[in-house]
This record gives structure tokens, sequence and C-alpha cells, in this order.
């Protein structure tokens, strides 16, 4: 197993954090938030998916003749990619994701539209309403391509499959329908929810794997594949009527997340729907579930930590969006306030957007620059994924009638294998790998080391020891003569008042006492060193003492002027 470096011991300063943190300087890069203003809440918001490895016409090689009820005989440009669809009323506003302007305005619905989502080539855009009609339009030129009945009731979800042939929906009728959109008509009615179904979501990993969440309180994992067997693979309780779901993307595990009351839940899909944490940080309901795949993929301002990884985005009624960091416990990282509450959240697949609706019909679209490195970086991670074994693997590319060309890109691509760099570890974290205890402590007393690694370092060596002993520390102390053992005293003296580090600081003090109780008083400057370390004690003490006498003469005069108020209020 890999070493895991050390961590610094964590503050409890009682002043804030620095919102300068390299977490927050990322999300703060989503500058000069732009505010618009519709006529009815925004309930849904859509930016154009990425290419998925399922499609039929990946971008690349596009078949453009293929493509239902596409007008356009070119394959898709970049232009086409940039925008998003914003569901509000009884109209779909399409608005440009280059200056947060509408492009076009799709009003052709009965009722309240609902749910508008493009298609990954961006030429397809699909929305129910709350008549029950499910209808397929074309963004070019605003014509409706397919119209799907069978719904009773208000449609409140739809979803293009990964492959872009078949469409989900999912309504207040209680039923989630797979429908085939060349033919028109539902291939699968999945029926459990005993309440109304307001979210649901193809699984990246499979699209025969669909994750409904209903007002039932309930989360349902559909597989298209059983059949006659009803299609409920699974079952999860999340507690309270589930507002928003999501399952992470391709490679993450078989990880879903359901949004209801104030709770996030996270549920592991390969263990039977375990539920592996449950999240509470909204004071109000959660309305809305986003991913950032690749945040904080730059690194921080001095270029000395690299952020990474995924992140997820909670929106609630209380008008915040906070992001959590699902590798350290789901930890709040960030908090974001908007002047409404919020119905609907989106990021942009490039990462370069994040767009809020809110119940009051504020629109607002933040933007952050990307760099160039960034983009060389994710260009070529998708050419990774797309051009070697991972795509004949997930699409079986190898039955393709174009044998040639199949054969050129795997013999020039279709393996590929970096080389792994080893973290270079600090000389306290190499010396402390190899036990050799007393010079790691050493180096961590060295000057340019921030007190916070080197009492992690002194807490790491007493959980090294066993139970109610130190003896990791006591390694660490042992065998020092008055020159070596004066730099631990030192460092204990700066810090012997600092709260964050007092019980360290008794500890380790504690251990020397011990260790070293038979030849204290033989060296002058050990003993100045203790006497100045007990003066900054006693100082403390008397310090709190003055602080609880303070205190005592507070309590005297509050209860008295209390019991002065009461008497009066008795007597008028």
């Amino acid at each position: 197993m890999e070493y895991a470096a050390l961590r610094p011991v964590a503050s409890s300063s009682a002043r804030p954090s620095s919102s300068r943190s390299p977490e927050s300087h990322y999300w703060r890069k989503f500058r000069a938030p732009v505010f618009v203003k519709e006529l009815a809440p925004i309930t849904s918001i859509h930016f154009v998916p990425p290419v998925s490895v399922y499609s039929t016409t990946p971008e690349d090689d596009a078949a453009p003749n293929s493509v239902v009820g596409s007008t356009s005989t070119q394959p898709t440009s970049v232009s086409a990619r940039q925008k998003f669809a914003v569901t509000t009323g009884a109209r779909v506003q399409i608005y440009s994701m280059r200056n947060a302007r509408v492009a076009k305005t799709i009003s052709r619905f009965k009722d309240v539209a609902r749910s508008a989502n493009f298609r990954s080539d961006g030429r397809l855009m699909v929305a129910g309403d709350d008549s029950g009609l499910i209808q397929v339009f074309d963004t070019t030129s605003r014509a409706i391509l397919r119209t799907m009945r069978g719904h009773s009731n208000p449609v409140h979800v739809t979803r293009f499959s990964p492959n872009g042939t078949e469409i989900m929906s999912a309504s207040d009728d209680r039923t989630v329908r797979l429908w085939d959109v060349p033919e028109q008509k539902a291939v699968h009615v999945f029926e459990g929810h005993e309440d109304y179904v307001r979210s649901a979501v193809f699984s990246p990993d499979n699209p025969a794997l669909l994750l409904s969440g209903s007002y039932d309180a309930t989360v349902k994992l559909w597989d298209a594949r059983m059949g006659e067997q009803g299609g409920c693979a699974m079952s999860m309780n999340h507690g309270a009527p589930v507002e928003d779901v999501l399952v992470y993307p391709t490679g993450g595990g078989g990880v879903a997340l359901s949004a209801g009351g104030p709770v996030m839940k996270v549920w592991d899909l390969m263990m039977g729907g375990r539920c592996m944490a449950s999240i509470s940080n909204h004071q109000k309901t959660i309305t809305s579930l986003a991913l950032s795949v690749h945040s904080g993929a730059d690194f921080s301002v001095d270029n000395t930590e690299s952020l990474g990884g995924m992140r997820i985005l909670t929106g609630g009624l209380d008008h915040l969006v906070k992001v959590y960091d699902p590798a350290h416990d789901f930890k709040v990282t960030h908090t974001m306030r908007y002047p409404s509450p919020i119905l609907s959240m989106a990021v942009s697949p490039d990462e370069s957007h994040i767009a809020v609706g809110m119940a009051d019909g504020t629109l607002c679209v933040r933007k952050r620059d990307i760099k160039a490195s960034e983009l060389e970086r994710r260009e070529a991670e998708r050419a990774a994924m797309n051009a070697g074994a991972y795509e004949f693997f997930m699409q079986g590319r190898v039955a393709t009638n174009q044998p040639g060309k199949v054969n050129a890109r795997r013999a020039t691509d279709d393996i590929r294998v970096d080389a792994v760099r080893k973290r270079k570890l600090a000389d306290y974290d190499r010396l402390l790998k190899s036990f050799r205890y007393s010079d790691a402590l050493d180096a961590a007393l060295r000057k340019g080391v921030a007190p916070s690694v080197t009492f992690g370092l002194i807490l790491e060596l007493i959980h090294r020891s066993p139970r109610g002993s130190a003896d990791g520390l006591r390694r660490a102390i042992a065998g020092r003569d008055d020159v070596t053992l004066e730099p631990v005293l030192r460092f204990l003296l700066r810090h012997a008042a600092n709260p964050s580090y007092v019980d360290l600081v008794c500890d380790t003090l504690n251990v020397i006492v011990d260790t070293y109780a038979g030849v204290i008083g033989q060296s002058p400057l050990i003993d100045d060193l203790f006497g100045r370390i007990w003066a900054k004690v006693a100082d403390e003490l008397r310090l709190q003492r003055d602080l609880m006498q303070v205190r005592g003469s507070l309590e005297m005069i509050l209860s008295a002027t209390a019991i002065g108020a009461a008497s009066a209020a008795a007597t008028a």
C-alpha cells in the first residue's frame, strides 16, 4: 500500500478561515454574474452534453444522414454546442454561452413546459409539458419533429439516452417510460412508484439502466433488459420526497446521489443500494444536484497544490449553492449565495459556466476563463478515451464496416500507458516512512516548516504507539543531549499558550519530563527553558482565573438585572 503523506493538524482558531483558500480561489474565478429576469420560475437548465461513447454518431466521424429529424448535412460544429436551454413557464429559451443572451425561443407548448433536454449533437431538443405531451424539436428551425403521447399527467422529466435514439420520461402519473424516437412509441413502461416522479437520469455506464426519484421517498433503479419482471432492479428509501437524482460519470464505480428535504444521500449501487453517506448542510429543501467533473483542474494560487477531482454542487430553497468534495467525506469546500430560492442548476461540460435558475424567474450565469493549457489537457484526455481501447470495448468498433480505418487507429493508439511519476516526499515524511522517528522530528522542527505540520508529526507518533502509551513519541524524544533537546523545548515554548495545540504541547512535555527526570538540573540551558515554559503556563493559568472571576461578576450582574426586571413587571 502506498505511503500516505503526513496531514497537518487543523488549527481551531476562532477566526473564520480565509475565503482565499485554493478551493475558494478556483470557484471565485466564476466572476461577473449575469442576471436575466424571466417571466416565470426557472424549473430546468440544460447544457449541450458531450458526445457519449455510446453515441451512434460520434463527433469525429458522424453520419449526418442518420440523425433522426436533423435538417443539417454537416457534422455538429463547436458553435452549435455553445448553448443551453432554460425552461420557464410555457416556453424554452435557448441561450448562447458566449454572451448569455437569448438566441431562440420555443413556445409551441399547450401548457407549462418542463425539462428541456438537448441531444449530444445539439441539433435536437426534447421537452415535456403539463398536458402530458412529449415533443422533440429541431433546434435550428424550431419545428416539432416528433410528438409522443401516453402520459396522463404532467411530464416533469425528459432525457435523451446516451445513444440518442431513445427518450426517457417521468410523470406525475407515477410511471417512467422509455420511448423509441423513430417509432414514436413507448418500448418500456416502468411502474412501481406510489407518488409523483419528479427526477430521473440515465446511467452513464449503461444506457439500459435508469435511476428515478419520487415523492414517495424512494429511489429506484430500472433495467430495461428485465422485460416482464417489471424492470425494477433496486429500490432505496431516501426518507423524504426526492427532488433530484444523479449517477456518477463513467468510471465512478456505480455511485448514485439523491436529494430530498435538506438531505443529500449517497448510494452504492454495486452493493445493492447501500447508503454510503447522508449529508445535511442546507436549512431548506435541496432542489437541484450538479456535478463538476474536472473541478479545480488547474493549480492553486502558488502552483504548489493541485485541487483536481470531482465536486458535487447542491442548490436549495435557502438561496445557497454548496460545493462538496466526495474524496474527503463530502466536506463543504465552498458556498455561493443567491437572491432567491433555487429551483434548477447546471454546470457546462467544459466547466466554464455555472447557470442557476430561481423561483422568482431570475437566471444567473457565472463564467470563468479557461487557460489554453487546461483545454489542451482535456482534449488529450478526451482523445485518449475516444481513440484507444476504451472506445472499441464500449462500442464494439471491431465489427465496423471500415476495417482499414479501425486497424489503422488500433495500430497507432489502441493502448496508451502513461508513466506514473512518483510523488516526492518531504524530508520528515521520508524519515517517518523509514521509522526514523527522532530524525523525522528534527526535520519537522527546521525553519520553514509550518507548526501545523510539526504537531501533525507529533500526533502521528502518538498514534503509532500502543493504546494508552506514547512509545512512538518517546522514541523520538529519547537519546538527546542538551543541544538536540533545545529545539524541541523552544518550539513548545512558542506554542505553549496556543489553544489549537495546547493538548499536544502538554503531552510532549509530559514525555520529556518522564524521560529526562533523572538528569534535569544538570544543564543551565535546559533548566532555563523549563523555567520559561513554567512561567508562561503560570501566566496563562492566572489569565484564566481572572477571566473566570470576570465571568462570575458578569453573571451576578445579569442575574440581578433579570430579577429586577421580573419584579418590576410583576408589580406593574
